[in-house]
C-alpha cells in the first residue's frame, strides 16, 4: 500500500488525544464515611468489569474513528508502487544553461546554477536529461542520460561562465537534435540566461523546435544594473624606431539599467603607469578619451587601458601590443648619378627618403659599380633607379636575393636595355619590358586606375594628377598582380611574389626626365608606403578576440614554441600545430625559437550590453505552431493520481467504516453512561 499525501499520516498523532482524555479523567473512588452499609445495593464485580470493558471499546472505538479519517484524507492505494505514479508519463528534457560573459555580473551564474539544480530536482528517475552549456556555441554537452546525479555533478563543478558572446539559436538547434534521439514523446527545453537584447540578433524565422517540444525561459538576469565598458581602443600596431608621439585612444561607454555619469580611464605600457584622464557621461552615453606617449626602446611593448568607477571589472580593461622596428635600411642603386641635383636620378628619390627630420629609413646610396651581396644583405630593401649596366654575376646576386626573402623596387629608365632586363631579370621581375611608349609634346598619361585595397595605395587618395610623357610597355607575369593602370590599360605598377621575396616594378622612372610624379603631393607618402609594405608586407596578427583562433607559428617554420595563456597557465600543444584558442582576455605570451612574441587578446565589447528581452519573445520565435500547450508535471501528475484511484476508491470505504464505526461508539457509549 502507498500514499498519495503522505503527509496527512501526521494526523495519526490525534488518536491519541482520547487516549489521554481517558487518562486524564480517570479517578480514584473517593472513600467516604458511613454510620451504616445495610441499606447500600451490592454491586456485582462481574458488572464493574463489563463496564471497564466497554469504556475500552469506546477508547478504542474513537481512536479508531480518528486514525481512519487521517487514512482516508492520505489516500491509500493498493498494488501499486510510487515510481509507477510518477513515472507513468517520463520526459526527456534538454537543460541549457549560459555560459557567456554577461552571465558574470552580479550573481547571474549562481542563480542559474541553482534554477537548473531544481530541475534536476523534479525529475524522476525514469526521465532522461542532457545538458549544455553555451555561450556562442557549446561549451559543454552531456548527452541525454538517466543519470541525473551526473549531470547534477557536472552543473555543480562549473565554477565560473566564461568570455564568450551569447547565441541562441545554434544552441537551440543542438537542443532540437539531441532530442531527435529521445525515447519519450514528452520532451522539453529549459533555458537558463539572463536573456540579453544581442543573443536575439541572429534568430530564424524559418526554424522552429520540432513539433510537440515544450520550451521553457528562466531569466536569472539582473533586474538593474550598472556598467563602464571600453568598446574600442587605438593604437598602433608597429611603429619605427624614433618615431614621434603616439596617440592612444579609447572609447568609453555607459551600459546597464543605471546610468554611470563618472569614472576613470588610465593607460599603463609594460606595466608601468602611464597617464589617467577623468570622464563625465553627465550629458551623453559614451566618450573617446585620447593620451600620448612614446615608445622608444625596440622591441615589443605590452599596453593596457584600464577604466574604473564600476562594480563590474571583467569589461575594465583592453590589452594591446606595439612592436617597435628598427628604420628600415634602403640600399639604392643610382644608375644616373650626377652632381648637377636636377639631372640625378636619385635626388627626388632620396629627397622623399631622408629629408625629414624623423625619417623612418636609412639610405644608403651607392652605384652599380659597388652592388654586391655584402651590400644587399645588409638592408631591409634595395631600389634600383634606371640600373642598366649590370653585370651577369651582378644580377645573379640579386636574383638570389629576392629569392632569400629580400624585397626589391625596380624603376626603369632610359639607360634600360629591354632585351637585358628581360634576360637578367626574367625570373624574378612582375614583368617583361616591350618598347618604350613615347608621347608627344604635347601628349601625356594620366594613372587612371589602382587598387584601392592594397595595403600601398589604401592610405593613399584618388587624386593622382601626375603627367608621363614616356614609359616602358610591360607584358606581366601571369603569376604578377598589376596594382596601377595608364589611362590606355597599360600597366603601370605591378608586384610579384617570388617565395618570401617580393618585386615591385613601376613603369616609369622616378626622375623629372620622363614624368612629373616627384613634384606631386603624393610622392612622398607614395614611396614610404611602397618601402615600409615591401619590407613589412605581412605584419603579424597581434590583436584577437575571446574566441578567435590563434596560430602562433604561421609560417609553419618554427622548430619550437612556448606559451601561456592569459592566466599565466602553460599551453600545451598538439603534436601537429601550434594552434591555441583565446578563451580569456589579457596578454598570452610565447617564445617562438627563443624569440618573445606577445598576443593580445580581448572581450567581445557587444556582450557588456547588459540590454535585456523578454522571454516571450523568443518563445514566439521558435515554438511550432503544431505544437500543443503542455501541462506542468503537477497537473499531469494530478490526473494520473484520479486515473488511478478511480477503480479503486480505498477511501470511500474506508470514510464507510468509519460512519459504522461512529454509530456502534453512539450506542455503546449511551449504554455505559446511561
Amino acid at each position: 500500500m502507498v500514499f498519495l499525501t503522505p503527509l496527512f499520516l501526521l494526523g495519526l498523532l490525534a488518536a491519541l488525544i482520547p487516549i489521554a482524555i481517558h487518562l486524564i479523567r480517570k479517578e480514584k473512588p473517593p472513600k467516604l464515611m458511613f454510620s451504616t452499609i445495610r441499606f447500600l445495593k451490592k454491586t456485582s464485580k462481574k458488572l464493574i468489569l463489563f463496564q471497564h470493558i466497554q469504556q475500552w471499546l469506546l477508547l478504542l472505538l474513537r481512536s479508531a474513528v480518528i486514525a481512519l479519517l487521517v487514512f482516508a484524507f492520505a489516500r491509500p492505494l493498493f498494488d501499486q508502487t510510487v515510481a509507477r505514479l510518477l513515472d507513468a508519463d517520463p520526459m526527456s528534457a534538454v537543460i541549457m544553461l549560459d555560459l557567456s560573459m554577461s552571465m558574470r555580473y552580479a550573481d547571474n551564474f549562481d542563480r542559474a546554477k541553482q534554477e537548473a539544480l531544481d530541475i534536476l530536482d523534479d525529475m524522476t528517475s525514469g526521465d532522461e536529461v542532457a545538458l549544455i552549456g553555451f555561450s556562442s556555441s557549446a561549451d559543454v554537452v552531456r548527452e541525454l542520460s538517466t543519470d541525473i546525479d551526473a549531470i547534477r555533478g557536472v552543473i555543480n563543478g562549473l565554477s565560473e561562465p566564461g568570455y564568450g558572446t551569447t547565441r541562441y539559436m545554434p544552441n537551440l538547434r543542438l537542443a532540437d537534435q539531441l532530442l531527435e534521439t529521445s525515447r519519450y514523446e514528452n520532451r522539453g527545453v529549459y533555458l537558463i540566461s539572463d536573456f540579453q537584447d544581442l543573443a536575439l540578433s541572429d534568430t530564424e524565422d524559418a526554424w522552429k523546435l520540432a513539433p510537440g517540444t515544450a520550451f521553457a525561459g528562466i531569466d536569472v538576469g539582473s533586474a538593474e544594473s550598472s556598467n563602464l565598458a571600453l568598446t574600442d581602443v587605438r593604437s598602433p600596431d608597429q611603429l619605427l624606431e624614433d618615431a614621434a608621439d603616439q596617440q592612444i585612444l579609447a572609447r568609453v561607454r555607459s551600459t546597464g539599467t543605471l546610468y554611470l555619469q563618472q569614472g576613470d580611464v588610465s593607460l599603463f605600457v609594460d606595466g608601468e603607469f602611464i597617464e589617467r584622464s577623468a570622464i563625465d557621461l553627465a550629458d551623453r552615453s559614451e566618450q573617446v578619451v585620447t593620451f600620448t606617449t612614446s615608445f622608444d626602446a625596440q622591441g615589443t611593448h605590452n599596453g593596457e587601458v584600464r577604466v574604473s568607477g564600476d562594480n563590474f571589472s571583467v569589461d575594465n580593461s583592453y590589452f594591446f601590443t606595439v612592436d617597435v622596428l628598427p628604420k628600415i635600411r634602403v640600399l639604392l642603386v643610382n644608375g644616373e648619378a650626377s652632381d648637377d641635383w636636377f639631372d640625378d636620378e636619385g635626388h627626388w628619390f632620396g629627397l622623399a627618403v631622408s629629408s625629414a627630420a624623423q625619417s623612418p629609413f636609412v639610405l644608403q646610396t651607392i652605384e652599380p659599380a659597388e652592388l654586391s651581396a655584402a651590400s644587399l644583405r645588409q638592408n631591409d630593401v634595395a631600389v634600383l633607379l634606371n640600373v642598366g649596366d649590370l653585370s651577369t654575376s651582378q644580377a645573379a646576386v640579386i636574383v638570389n636575393y629576392v629569392r632569400s626573402g629580400g624585397s626589391l623596387l625596380l624603376a626603369p629608365g632610359d639607360r634600360v636595355s629591354p632585351e637585358v632586363f628581360n634576360r637578367q631579370f626574367a625570373d624574378i621581375a612582375p614583368a617583361l619590358i616591350q618598347n618604350r611608349g613615347q608621347l608627344g609634346l604635347d601628349d601625356y598619361l594620366v594613372i587612371a586606375d589602382f587598387d584601392r585595397r592594397h595595403p600601398i595605395l589604401s592610405p593613399l587618395s584618388s587624386d593622382w594628377s601626375a603627367r608621363f610623357q614616356s614609359h616602358w610597355s610591360l607584358l606581366a607575369d601571369a603569376e604578377a598582380d598589376v596594382l596601377m593602370q595608364f589611362d590606355n590599360t597599360e600597366p603601370a605598377l605591378l608586384e610579384r611574389n617570388i617565395g618570401q621575396g617580393n618585386v615591385i616594378l613601376f613603369a616609369s622612372a622616378l626622375d623629372l626626365e620622363w614624368n612629373n610624379l616627384a613634384l606631386q603631393g603624393l610622392f612622398l607618402p607614395f614611396v614610404h608606403e611602397t618601402l615600409r609594405y615591401l619590407v613589412q608586407q605581412n605584419p603579424k596578427q597581434r590583436a584577437y578576440q575571446v574566441g578567435d583562433t590563434l596560430n602562433l607559428d604561421p609560417a609553419g617554420t618554427a622548430q619550437s614554441i612556448e606559451a601561456a595563456d592569459a592566466r599565466g597557465n602553460a599551453i600545451e600543444f598538439g603534436s601537429e600545430n601550434f594552434i591555441i584558442s583565446a578563451d580569456s582576455p589579457g596578454m598570452i605570451s610565447a617564445r617562438v625559437d627563443g624569440n618573445p612574441v606577445n598576443y593580445a587578446v580581448n572581450i567581445i565589447p557587444e556582450e557588456s550590453n547588459f540590454s535585456r528581452t523578454a522571454v516571450a519573445n523568443l518563445y514566439d520565435q521558435i515554438i511550432n505552431p503544431d505544437t500543443e500547450s503542455n501541462q506542468s508535471r503537477e497537473v499531469r501528475t494530478a490526473q494520473l493520481i484520479e486515473e488511478l484511484e478511480r477503480p479503486q476508491r480505498v477511501w470511500w470505504w474506508i470514510l464507510c467504516l468509519v460512519i459504522l464505526l461512529i454509530l456502534a461508539e453512539a450506542m455503546i457509549a449511551n449504554r455505559t453512561y446511561r
